[in-house]
């Protein structure tokens, strides 16, 4: 089962750049939701991220994941390609 990646952006933002280059590098196919000054797209992102309002804000299968440092810190441990792979860690 391949997993179902979203990912809240924000077109300039660095960090955003930088979580959508590491799951491009992986293969992984992702929804992008670029919120550039969408206050209603923002609240909702916010809503599942619970509560938290920066960008990037990932999600896979649903499950929120974090931002730019957190999946990071998943690949660092081994964790992201199972995550990827649709396997709870």
């Amino acid at each position: 089962m391949t997993a179902k990646v979203e990912i809240y952006t924000w077109s300039t933002c660095p960090f955003c750049i930088r979580a959508k280059t590491l799951l491009l590098n992986k293969g992984v196919d992702f929804l992008e939701y670029s919120i550039d000054g969408d206050e209603v797209a923002r609240n909702k992102m916010a809503q599942r991220a619970n509560g938290r309002r920066s960008v990037p804000q990932i999600f896979i299968n649903d499950d929120h994941i974090g931002g730019c440092d957190d999946i990071y810190a998943l690949d660092r441990k081994g964790n992201l390609d199972e995550l990827l792979a649709g396997n709870k860690v």
